[in-house]
């Protein structure tokens, strides 16, 4: 089979997870505390050709490219103020934590609202870690002690969906508590959109790729085939 258009299919499908991660960010753009991904590609062995006459070195030939991991941008963003009394957000490092069904996960987003029962919750209904590990409750004022909510430092943070975070916690976190401000999304809608429209390029310069080595394939078997039956 034609070398070349395993070489264009792997930087298609190569592209095509990148896209998957752009449009994921775009998605978010607006979304407090969202973390921005990053989608690193990595080449295949080079393929070292030669004369079959001679034996003289010809040249390295690449063999196509993978994704080969997705990163996630966890620097902290500037906030904005809401003046929204449950609106929360970390100045520095360290995450809110959520006890989720799944477990307590965490999270930068500190848009939060009140259950009925009095208690901080996320917009999933799932209540806040308080800082001694209990649930977080809200004054009859409807304001929340920033003193008594947990931020937590992680290490090996690794997105679970839903803006989560897993990790293992070390301690406290020397960030601070903000009420009434949320942390901005780590995107930046024009960039990404360059991002985009860059990938979907090459994505279509795959497909160009694939398409002429398809035209060339054809037309040498036509022109074989009627050589051989012109010499019949």
């Amino acid at each position: 089979m034609e070398r070349g258009l395993y070489i264009a299919a792997s930087g298609m499908v190569a592209e095509q997870m990148r896209q998957d991660a752009i449009a994921n960010d775009l998605a978010n753009s607006s979304t407090p505390g969202y973390k921005a991904d990053r989608v690193t590609q990595s080449s295949f062995g080079d393929l070292l050709l030669s004369n079959t006459s001679t034996g003289q070195v010809v040249g390295p030939l690449g063999t196509g490219v993978y994704a080969d991991e997705m990163t996630t941008d966890l620097s902290p963003q500037a906030t904005r103020v809401t003046d929204e009394p449950l609106d929360l957000a970390i100045a520095g490092e360290g995450y809110f934590g959520v006890q989720t069904p799944q477990g307590v996960r965490y999270t930068r987003n500190g848009q939060f609202t009140a259950s009925p029962q009095g208690l901080l919750v996320d917009q999933l209904g799932n209540p806040v870690v308080g800082r001694g590990g209990g649930q977080v409750q809200i004054a009859a004022n409807g304001q929340v002690d920033a003193a008594t909510v947990g931020v937590f430092r992680l290490t090996g943070a690794t997105k679970q969906g839903d803006n989560y975070f897993a990790g293992a916690v070390a301690g406290q976190a020397a960030g601070a508590v903000q009420t009434g401000a949320l942390e901005g999304s780590g995107i930046d809608p024009a960039r990404t959109m360059v991002d985009m429209i860059a990938s979907f390029r090459a994505y279509e310069a795959g497909q160009k790729v694939i398409q002429t080595i398809d035209d060339t394939l054809r037309r040498t078997g036509t022109q074989v085939a009627n050589a051989t039956g012109g010499a019949s």
